[in-house]
């Protein structure tokens, strides 16, 4: 299909395929690295992959963060990213982090709507403010939490403060020319429902969109869509490709980490 190399990663990524073993395998260490204050497994809904982590601080949380994960809405879970819990939670906040139901067993409208009861379910257990944020898939996830129209209880809706999608996903039209899109089944209407871009950004919620400096082309110009649709400030890492631009969770002095929850 005729956008196929423009959204093939890996492809351009020396070592690519050392990625998920290395997250997944940091992931468990740091689970581990938690005892109680790590809480697996706890569910918003009733299918198999409803289920979120749940990472607390020492003391009482600031607020909570919640990261959606990637894997164009077709691979990957919850444990495989554990570890970027690390800077936030050093900060002193909780973080969640959900899995939800892959393509083709549901529809990127319905993945949204799943997210939306994971955060949901997640801020009923942590008070203060809301932050969502996600990579790629879960880049545009963490944008539909921070639209209008986001699949959220007016009370958890008013609580997100801000979102910072990671290399999103931000205008869905183009891949409905890629070859994955026999899976996602993606029509020009659900691309458009779905699409950040094209919809307006909720009222009192600040937004932040991060790419990485050598990311493809077409995730540049995702991120850059999304923030001139949404006036709102884009930050490209330099030297950063689109498997590790993420790494920067994990560092609570960070740029990345700081832009998530300073001034909440």
């Amino acid at each position: 299909m005729q956008n196929d190399r423009a959204y093939a990663n890996a492809d351009f990524i020396p070592g690519a395929a050392d990625y998920p073993p290395r997250w997944a395998a940091a992931a468990a260490e740091f689970r581990a690295s938690l005892g109680p204050r790590a809480r697996e497994g706890l569910p918003y809904g009733t299918a198999e992959r409803q289920r979120f982590d749940l990472f607390l601080p020492e003391g009482d949380p600031r607020g909570l963060v919640v990261f959606v994960h990637g894997g164009y809405w077709l691979r990957f879970g919850r444990g495989d990213w554990s570890h970027l819990a690390a800077g936030p939670l050093a900060r002193g906040w909780a973080v969640a982090m959900p899995s939800y139901t892959l393509a083709p067993g549901a529809r990127i409208a319905a993945i949204t709507r799943e997210v939306g009861a994971a955060v949901a379910a997640a801020a009923g257990m942590v008070p203060g403010p809301l932050v969502v944020t996600g990579h790629s898939a879960g880049g545009h996830l963490s944008a539909r939490m921070g639209c209008a129209d986001a699949p959220l209880p007016g009370e958890v809706a008013a609580r997100v403060r801000r979102v910072v999608p990671i290399s999103p996903l931000a205008d869905l039209a183009p891949l409905i020319e890629t070859t994955m899109n026999k899976t996602l089944r993606l029509d020009p209407a659900e691309a458009a429902a779905e699409s950040p871009a094209g919809l307006a950004r909720q009222g009192g919620c600040e937004a932040t969109v991060w790419v990485g400096g050598q990311e493809r082309p077409a995730f540049l110009w995702q991120a850059r869509t999304l923030s001139e649709a949404w006036d709102c400030p884009w930050h490209v890492a330099p030297g950063r490709h689109h498997f590790d631009v993420i790494d920067g969770l994990a560092a609570p002095g960070g740029a990345l980490v700081s832009t998530l929850v300073d001034g909440l």
